[in-house]
């Protein structure tokens, strides 16, 4: 079994908690359609990144700590499709724009699959299958029994972090009153998202 739980829940909690992709998205989409409209989102990243995680600890993981060029391609389409995320944010305007141009939130499905093109999702999912879960030597072991912990435990954080930053998303879209307001909070996290793609693309 994993060595030190309490570590990998401290881990679990620094990774889902702080500001990125997925958090970004649901502050605005909170801000923007209010929190029930964006809990299919929030469910389908709690669900989603578990099972891409627990997936990414059998022959995905092996495979992209094997070749880096596939971690590379997948990356480079990562951060493509998050940018596209980032303008789509943007230009998005007040709720009754929103109404207007029958735009909607993110489904559990569309949320659910982003986490496999989402980079730091996968940073985070090696670096949890690297630090917590058994070596290569072991893997005849109880490999998945380590996997599958890492992967509730995100699950199990992920839920009431992503509530959080749904509620400071609708607690802000209650404060913006005028449309310029609504349009500077959407080019903000927009502005965020990028940011947050930023490492990725100078490791690149």
């Amino acid at each position: 079994m994993i060595p030190s739980v309490l570590s990998l829940v401290f881990f679990c909690f620094a990774m889902a908690a702080t500001p990125g992709p997925n958090n970004m998205m649901v502050m605005a989409s909170a801000a923007r359609y209010g929190t029930r409209r964006t809990l299919p989102h929030v469910f389908g990243i709690t669900l989603g990144f578990p099972a891409m995680l627990a997936l990414a600890g059998g022959s995905v993981g092996t495979l992209l700590l094997a070749s880096p060029p596939v971690h590379h391609v997948l990356e480079i389409l990562g951060i493509l499709f998050m940018l596209w995320i980032a303008w789509r944010v943007a230009i998005a305007g007040a709720p009754h724009e929103v109404r207007e141009r029958a735009t909607r939130p993110l489904s559990f499905l569309e949320a659910a699959l982003f986490q496999w093109v989402n980079p730091k999702a996968w940073a985070i999912a090696i670096s949890a299958i690297a630090l917590y879960a058994r070596g290569a030597a072991r893997l005849g072991g109880a490999l998945w029994i380590d996997v599958a912990l890492i992967a509730v435990i995100f699950a199990l954080i992920c839920l009431p972090t992503l509530l959080t930053w749904a509620a400071l998303g609708r607690g802000a879209g209650t404060l913006l009153r005028t449309e310029r307001q609504f349009r500077l909070f959407n080019r903000a996290m927009a502005a965020l998202l990028v940011l947050a793609l930023l490492p990725l693309a100078w490791h690149g």
